[in-house]
Protein backbone atom coordinates (compact mmCIF):
# COMPACT_ATOMS: atom_id res chain seq x y z
CA UNK A 1 0.00 0.00 0.00
CA UNK A 2 1.22 3.48 -0.87
CA UNK A 3 0.28 6.40 1.31
CA UNK A 4 0.19 9.87 -0.23
CA UNK A 5 0.87 12.89 1.95
CA UNK A 6 0.76 16.54 0.97
CA UNK A 7 3.22 18.86 2.69
CA UNK A 8 2.91 22.64 2.68
CA UNK A 9 6.58 23.36 2.17
CA UNK A 10 6.20 27.17 2.16
CA UNK A 11 8.67 27.43 -0.71
CA UNK A 12 7.73 30.52 -2.69
CA UNK A 13 8.65 29.07 -6.08
CA UNK A 14 9.15 25.77 -7.88
CA UNK A 15 10.86 22.96 -6.00
CA UNK A 16 13.65 21.57 -8.19
CA UNK A 17 15.01 18.72 -6.10
CA UNK A 18 14.12 16.54 -3.13
CA UNK A 19 16.81 14.44 -1.47
CA UNK A 20 16.60 11.93 1.37
CA UNK A 21 19.42 11.05 3.70
CA UNK A 22 20.93 7.58 4.03
CA UNK A 23 18.30 6.38 6.52
CA UNK A 24 15.30 8.00 4.84
CA UNK A 25 14.38 9.91 8.00
CA UNK A 26 15.56 13.32 6.84
CA UNK A 27 14.72 15.21 3.69
CA UNK A 28 16.13 18.31 1.99
CA UNK A 29 14.38 20.42 -0.63
CA UNK A 30 15.62 23.25 -2.83
CA UNK A 31 13.77 25.78 -4.91
CA UNK A 32 13.88 28.70 -7.30
CA UNK A 33 13.21 30.92 -4.29
CA UNK A 34 16.96 30.53 -3.48
CA UNK A 35 16.26 28.57 -0.30
CA UNK A 36 16.98 25.11 1.08
CA UNK A 37 14.78 23.45 3.68
CA UNK A 38 15.55 20.43 5.85
CA UNK A 39 12.76 18.18 7.11
CA UNK A 40 12.74 15.53 9.82
CA UNK A 41 10.29 12.67 10.31
CA UNK A 42 8.87 12.89 13.82
CA UNK A 43 7.56 10.15 16.11
CA UNK A 44 4.11 10.49 14.50
CA UNK A 45 5.54 9.88 11.01
CA UNK A 46 4.92 13.51 10.06
CA UNK A 47 7.45 15.67 8.24
CA UNK A 48 8.50 18.75 10.20
CA UNK A 49 10.62 21.55 8.76
CA UNK A 50 13.57 21.93 11.12
CA UNK A 51 15.72 24.36 9.13
CA UNK A 52 15.28 26.84 6.30
CA UNK A 53 17.78 29.31 4.89
CA UNK A 54 18.75 31.27 1.80
CA UNK A 55 21.48 29.16 0.23
CA UNK A 56 22.26 30.89 -3.07
CA UNK A 57 21.64 34.09 -4.99
CA UNK A 58 19.84 32.20 -7.77
CA UNK A 59 17.69 29.15 -8.36
CA UNK A 60 19.00 26.12 -6.48
CA UNK A 61 19.06 23.16 -8.87
CA UNK A 62 20.19 20.25 -6.71
CA UNK A 63 20.69 19.23 -3.11
CA UNK A 64 22.37 16.04 -1.90
CA UNK A 65 23.40 14.39 1.39
CA UNK A 66 26.81 13.02 2.27
CA UNK A 67 27.10 9.61 3.91
CA UNK A 68 26.30 9.92 7.66
CA UNK A 69 29.78 8.59 8.46
CA UNK A 70 30.97 12.13 7.64
CA UNK A 71 28.30 13.85 9.74
CA UNK A 72 25.22 15.78 8.68
CA UNK A 73 26.54 17.38 5.50
CA UNK A 74 24.69 18.78 2.49
CA UNK A 75 25.87 20.07 -0.86
CA UNK A 76 23.88 22.37 -3.14
CA UNK A 77 24.42 23.89 -6.58
CA UNK A 78 22.85 26.80 -8.34
CA UNK A 79 22.55 28.96 -11.41
CA UNK A 80 24.75 31.46 -9.53
CA UNK A 81 27.75 29.30 -10.62
CA UNK A 82 28.52 28.05 -7.11
CA UNK A 83 28.40 24.73 -5.30
CA UNK A 84 28.24 25.04 -1.52
CA UNK A 85 28.94 22.54 1.26
CA UNK A 86 26.82 22.88 4.41
CA UNK A 87 27.27 21.23 7.80
CA UNK A 88 24.74 20.96 10.61
CA UNK A 89 25.76 21.95 14.11
CA UNK A 90 24.07 20.15 16.97
CA UNK A 91 21.97 22.21 19.34
CA UNK A 92 24.59 21.77 22.07
CA UNK A 93 27.29 23.21 19.81
CA UNK A 94 25.35 26.19 18.47
CA UNK A 95 25.25 29.24 20.74
CA UNK A 96 22.71 31.88 19.77
CA UNK A 97 20.66 34.59 21.35
CA UNK A 98 21.40 37.01 24.14
CA UNK A 99 23.57 35.84 26.97
CA UNK A 100 24.87 32.93 24.91
CA UNK A 101 21.74 30.84 25.43
CA UNK A 102 21.73 27.49 23.69
CA UNK A 103 19.39 27.16 20.73
CA UNK A 104 17.31 24.03 20.26
CA UNK A 105 16.89 24.62 16.51
CA UNK A 106 19.18 23.10 13.92
CA UNK A 107 21.88 25.38 12.57
CA UNK A 108 23.40 24.82 9.15
CA UNK A 109 26.76 26.47 8.53
CA UNK A 110 28.31 27.20 5.15
CA UNK A 111 31.66 25.43 5.23
CA UNK A 112 32.90 26.29 1.75
CA UNK A 113 31.77 27.77 -1.54
CA UNK A 114 33.20 26.23 -4.71
CA UNK A 115 33.20 28.89 -7.40
CA UNK A 116 35.48 27.52 -10.12
CA UNK A 117 32.70 27.24 -12.68
CA UNK A 118 32.06 30.05 -15.16
CA UNK A 119 28.50 28.93 -15.86
CA UNK A 120 25.57 27.41 -14.00
CA UNK A 121 26.45 24.39 -11.86
CA UNK A 122 23.85 21.82 -12.88
CA UNK A 123 24.51 18.85 -10.59
CA UNK A 124 26.44 17.95 -7.46
CA UNK A 125 27.02 14.46 -6.02
CA UNK A 126 29.04 13.02 -3.15
CA UNK A 127 31.20 10.02 -4.01
CA UNK A 128 30.45 6.56 -2.58
CA UNK A 129 31.64 6.23 1.00
CA UNK A 130 34.57 3.91 0.18
CA UNK A 131 36.16 6.68 -1.93
CA UNK A 132 36.23 9.10 0.98
CA UNK A 133 34.61 12.50 1.26
CA UNK A 134 34.74 13.56 -2.38
CA UNK A 135 32.32 15.78 -4.26
CA UNK A 136 31.75 15.87 -8.02
CA UNK A 137 30.06 18.78 -9.77
CA UNK A 138 29.22 19.37 -13.41
CA UNK A 139 28.36 22.59 -15.18
CA UNK A 140 26.73 23.89 -18.33
CA UNK A 141 30.19 24.64 -19.74
CA UNK A 142 30.84 20.90 -19.93
CA UNK A 143 33.43 20.54 -17.17
CA UNK A 144 33.37 17.98 -14.37
CA UNK A 145 35.33 18.88 -11.24
CA UNK A 146 36.06 16.53 -8.35
CA UNK A 147 36.88 17.99 -4.94
CA UNK A 148 38.06 16.20 -1.82
CA UNK A 149 37.97 17.32 1.79
CA UNK A 150 41.54 17.30 3.08
CA UNK A 151 40.29 16.93 6.66
CA UNK A 152 36.88 15.40 7.33
CA UNK A 153 36.87 17.13 10.71
CA UNK A 154 37.31 20.53 9.05
CA UNK A 155 35.17 20.92 5.94
CA UNK A 156 36.41 24.39 5.02
CA UNK A 157 39.10 23.16 2.61
CA UNK A 158 38.11 21.34 -0.60
CA UNK A 159 40.92 21.44 -3.17
CA UNK A 160 40.20 20.37 -6.74
CA UNK A 161 41.59 16.88 -7.26
CA UNK A 162 40.86 16.67 -10.96
CA UNK A 163 38.81 18.32 -13.67
CA UNK A 164 38.03 17.20 -17.20
CA UNK A 165 36.18 18.72 -20.12
CA UNK A 166 33.42 16.66 -21.73
CA UNK A 167 33.08 19.15 -24.62
CA UNK A 168 29.30 19.19 -24.26
CA UNK A 169 27.01 21.07 -21.88
CA UNK A 170 26.17 18.88 -18.88
CA UNK A 171 22.94 18.53 -16.93
CA UNK A 172 23.51 15.59 -14.57
CA UNK A 173 26.03 13.08 -13.24
CA UNK A 174 26.11 9.85 -11.26
CA UNK A 175 28.85 7.95 -9.43
CA UNK A 176 29.08 4.19 -9.87
CA UNK A 177 28.66 2.84 -6.30
CA UNK A 178 30.48 -0.43 -7.05
CA UNK A 179 33.50 -1.20 -4.84
CA UNK A 180 34.77 -3.83 -7.28
CA UNK A 181 35.45 -1.39 -10.08
CA UNK A 182 37.70 1.67 -10.42
CA UNK A 183 35.90 4.97 -9.73
CA UNK A 184 33.47 5.67 -12.56
CA UNK A 185 31.13 8.56 -13.37
CA UNK A 186 28.31 8.85 -15.91
CA UNK A 187 27.38 12.32 -17.17
CA UNK A 188 24.38 13.40 -19.23
CA UNK A 189 23.73 16.38 -21.46
CA UNK A 190 20.50 18.25 -22.09
CA UNK A 191 21.85 19.83 -25.27
CA UNK A 192 19.27 20.09 -28.04
CA UNK A 193 22.01 19.84 -30.67
CA UNK A 194 21.82 16.34 -32.14
CA UNK A 195 25.08 16.80 -34.04
CA UNK A 196 27.10 16.24 -30.86
CA UNK A 197 26.39 12.50 -30.92
CA UNK A 198 25.68 10.55 -27.75
CA UNK A 199 24.23 12.44 -24.81
CA UNK A 200 25.58 10.10 -22.10
CA UNK A 201 29.31 9.66 -21.46
CA UNK A 202 31.08 7.25 -19.09
CA UNK A 203 34.38 8.27 -17.49
CA UNK A 204 36.75 6.11 -15.47
CA UNK A 205 39.64 6.95 -13.19
CA UNK A 206 42.91 5.70 -14.65
CA UNK A 207 45.24 5.27 -11.67
CA UNK A 208 48.26 4.62 -13.88
CA UNK A 209 47.85 7.92 -15.74
CA UNK A 210 46.37 9.68 -12.67
CA UNK A 211 43.50 11.13 -14.67
CA UNK A 212 39.92 10.46 -15.71
CA UNK A 213 39.36 9.18 -19.24
CA UNK A 214 36.27 8.52 -21.33
CA UNK A 215 35.60 4.81 -21.72
CA UNK A 216 32.14 4.79 -23.30
CA UNK A 217 29.74 7.01 -25.23
CA UNK A 218 26.08 5.98 -25.26
CA UNK A 219 24.85 6.71 -28.78
CA UNK A 220 21.49 5.03 -28.15
CA UNK A 221 20.26 8.17 -26.38
CA UNK A 222 20.09 11.24 -28.65
CA UNK A 223 17.43 13.33 -26.88
CA UNK A 224 18.29 15.76 -24.06
CA UNK A 225 19.13 13.89 -20.85
CA UNK A 226 17.80 15.15 -17.52
CA UNK A 227 19.03 12.50 -15.09
CA UNK A 228 21.29 9.44 -14.94
CA UNK A 229 21.68 6.91 -12.12
CA UNK A 230 23.90 3.88 -11.62
CA UNK A 231 22.17 1.08 -9.73
CA UNK A 232 23.73 -0.34 -6.56
CA UNK A 233 25.70 -3.39 -7.65
CA UNK A 234 24.94 -6.30 -5.33
CA UNK A 235 26.48 -9.42 -6.82
CA UNK A 236 25.84 -8.56 -10.46
CA UNK A 237 28.56 -9.11 -13.05
CA UNK A 238 27.46 -5.97 -14.89
CA UNK A 239 26.40 -2.41 -14.14
CA UNK A 240 22.90 -0.99 -14.62
CA UNK A 241 22.43 2.61 -15.71
CA UNK A 242 19.05 4.36 -15.85
CA UNK A 243 18.66 7.40 -18.11
CA UNK A 244 15.85 9.96 -17.97
CA UNK A 245 15.28 11.61 -21.33
CA UNK A 246 12.35 11.74 -23.73
CA UNK A 247 11.86 8.11 -22.69
CA UNK A 248 13.16 5.99 -19.83
CA UNK A 249 16.17 3.90 -20.86
CA UNK A 250 17.90 1.14 -18.90
CA UNK A 251 21.35 -0.01 -20.00
CA UNK A 252 23.64 -2.79 -18.86
CA UNK A 253 27.40 -2.31 -19.04
CA UNK A 254 29.41 -5.51 -18.81
CA UNK A 255 33.13 -5.22 -18.24
CA UNK A 256 34.98 -7.34 -20.78
CA UNK A 257 38.08 -7.54 -18.57
CA UNK A 258 37.95 -10.45 -16.15
CA UNK A 259 39.83 -8.56 -13.44
CA UNK A 260 37.37 -5.67 -13.55
CA UNK A 261 40.00 -3.32 -14.92
CA UNK A 262 41.48 -2.62 -11.49
CA UNK A 263 44.81 -4.41 -11.86
CA UNK A 264 45.56 -4.28 -15.56
CA UNK A 265 46.65 -0.66 -15.58
CA UNK A 266 44.50 0.03 -18.64
CA UNK A 267 41.00 1.34 -19.15
CA UNK A 268 37.97 -0.89 -18.97
CA UNK A 269 36.11 -2.04 -22.05
CA UNK A 270 32.38 -2.48 -21.84
CA UNK A 271 29.75 -4.38 -23.74
CA UNK A 272 26.80 -1.99 -23.68
CA UNK A 273 23.32 -3.41 -24.10
CA UNK A 274 19.96 -1.65 -23.96
CA UNK A 275 17.73 -3.84 -21.82
CA UNK A 276 14.77 -1.51 -21.79
CA UNK A 277 13.36 1.66 -23.34
CA UNK A 278 9.93 2.80 -22.21
CA UNK A 279 7.62 5.62 -23.27
CA UNK A 280 4.93 4.88 -20.66
CA UNK A 281 5.15 8.43 -19.33
CA UNK A 282 4.23 9.68 -22.84
CA UNK A 283 6.18 12.80 -21.96
CA UNK A 284 9.58 13.95 -20.77
CA UNK A 285 11.11 11.87 -17.97
CA UNK A 286 12.80 14.09 -15.39
CA UNK A 287 14.16 11.92 -12.60
CA UNK A 288 15.17 8.31 -11.97
CA UNK A 289 16.14 6.65 -8.70
CA UNK A 290 17.02 3.10 -7.60
CA UNK A 291 16.16 1.34 -4.37
CA UNK A 292 18.98 0.24 -2.08
CA UNK A 293 19.39 -3.16 -3.75
CA UNK A 294 19.19 -1.93 -7.34
CA UNK A 295 16.17 -4.13 -8.09
CA UNK A 296 13.44 -1.48 -8.32
CA UNK A 297 13.63 1.71 -10.35
CA UNK A 298 11.43 4.77 -9.90
CA UNK A 299 10.88 7.34 -12.65
CA UNK A 300 8.96 10.60 -12.77
CA UNK A 301 7.74 12.57 -15.75
CA UNK A 302 5.56 15.33 -17.07
CA UNK A 303 2.54 13.02 -17.10
CA UNK A 304 2.23 13.73 -13.38
CA UNK A 305 3.05 10.17 -12.33
CA UNK A 306 5.78 8.25 -10.58
CA UNK A 307 6.26 4.78 -12.06
CA UNK A 308 7.98 1.84 -10.39
CA UNK A 309 9.82 -0.71 -12.53
CA UNK A 310 11.09 -4.21 -11.80
CA UNK A 311 12.61 -7.05 -13.82
CA UNK A 312 10.76 -10.37 -13.94
CA UNK A 313 12.39 -13.81 -13.93
CA UNK A 314 13.21 -13.42 -17.65
CA UNK A 315 15.02 -10.15 -16.90
CA UNK A 316 12.35 -8.17 -18.74
CA UNK A 317 11.65 -4.85 -17.07
CA UNK A 318 8.00 -4.01 -16.47
CA UNK A 319 6.12 -1.18 -14.78
CA UNK A 320 4.40 -2.72 -11.76
CA UNK A 321 2.98 0.38 -10.09
CA UNK A 322 1.87 3.87 -11.09
CA UNK A 323 1.68 6.53 -8.38
CA UNK A 324 -0.32 9.70 -8.93
CA UNK A 325 -0.07 12.79 -6.70
CA UNK A 326 -3.82 12.83 -6.03
CA UNK A 327 -4.37 9.08 -5.60
CA UNK A 328 -5.90 9.48 -2.13
CA UNK A 329 -6.19 13.25 -1.89
CA UNK A 330 -9.30 14.86 -0.48
CA UNK A 331 -11.61 16.85 -2.72
CA UNK A 332 -10.22 20.09 -1.27
CA UNK A 333 -6.65 19.01 -2.05
CA UNK A 334 -7.62 18.03 -5.61
CA UNK A 335 -9.27 21.41 -6.13
CA UNK A 336 -6.13 23.11 -4.80
CA UNK A 337 -3.98 21.13 -7.24
CA UNK A 338 -6.17 22.10 -10.18
CA UNK A 339 -6.09 25.74 -9.10
CA UNK A 340 -2.31 25.70 -9.26
CA UNK A 341 -2.10 24.26 -12.77
CA UNK A 342 -1.08 27.60 -14.27
CA UNK A 343 2.00 28.04 -12.10
CA UNK A 344 4.38 26.20 -14.41
CA UNK A 345 3.90 26.34 -18.15
CA UNK A 346 7.33 25.04 -19.17
CA UNK A 347 9.00 21.78 -18.18
CA UNK A 348 11.12 22.12 -15.05
CA UNK A 349 13.47 19.72 -13.33
CA UNK A 350 11.21 17.47 -11.28
CA UNK A 351 12.49 15.56 -8.27
CA UNK A 352 12.25 12.03 -7.01
CA UNK A 353 13.86 9.81 -4.38
CA UNK A 354 12.91 6.25 -3.67
CA UNK A 355 12.36 6.27 0.10
CA UNK A 356 9.60 8.79 -0.46
CA UNK A 357 8.87 10.44 -3.77
CA UNK A 358 8.57 14.21 -3.88
CA UNK A 359 7.31 15.67 -7.11
CA UNK A 360 6.57 18.90 -8.88
CA UNK A 361 4.80 18.51 -12.19
CA UNK A 362 4.56 21.06 -14.99
CA UNK A 363 1.22 19.54 -16.01
CA UNK A 364 -1.59 20.05 -13.48
CA UNK A 365 1.01 21.24 -11.00
CA UNK A 366 0.22 21.85 -7.33
CA UNK A 367 0.46 25.44 -6.06
CA UNK A 368 3.93 26.86 -5.57
CA UNK A 369 5.43 25.65 -2.33
CA UNK A 370 3.44 22.40 -2.16
CA UNK A 371 5.04 18.96 -2.23
CA UNK A 372 3.35 15.65 -2.85
CA UNK A 373 5.01 12.69 -1.15
CA UNK A 374 4.35 9.01 -1.63
CA UNK A 375 5.94 6.35 0.49
CA UNK A 376 5.48 2.65 1.05
CA UNK A 377 4.27 1.82 4.52
CA UNK A 378 7.16 0.69 6.66
CA UNK A 379 9.89 1.59 4.15
CA UNK A 380 12.83 1.10 4.20
CA UNK A 381 11.81 -2.22 5.79
CA UNK A 382 9.81 -3.10 2.71
CA UNK A 383 7.74 -6.27 2.45
CA UNK A 384 9.33 -7.74 -0.67
CA UNK A 385 6.74 -10.51 -1.02
CA UNK A 386 3.90 -8.01 -0.99
CA UNK A 387 5.57 -5.88 -3.63
CA UNK A 388 6.41 -8.84 -5.84
CA UNK A 389 2.78 -9.88 -5.71
CA UNK A 390 1.84 -6.59 -7.33
CA UNK A 391 4.05 -7.07 -10.42
CA UNK A 392 2.07 -6.83 -13.66
CA UNK A 393 3.49 -9.05 -16.38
Amino acid sequence: MFLAKTIASEHKDLIHDVSFDYHGRRMATCSSDHTVKVWDLDEHEQWQCTASWKAHSGSVWRVTWAHPEFGQVLATCSVDRAAIVWEELSSEASMTGRGGAKSSSNTWIKRTSLVDSRTSVTDVRFAPKHLGLQLAICSAEGIVRIYEATDVMNLSTWPVQVEFNCNICLSCLSWNPSRMHPPMIAVGSDSADNSVGGKVLIYECNDAARRWEKVETIFKVTEPVHDVKFAPNLGRSYHLLAIASKDLTILSLKNLKKDGGSNSGGLSKFETRQIGSFDDHESVVWRVSWNITGTILASSGDDGCVRLWKANYLDNWKCFSVLTPDSNATEAEKASMQAGASISTTPTSNAISYVSTGQYFSIAAPPAGTMNLKRTSGWPFMNIKEDQAKIIY
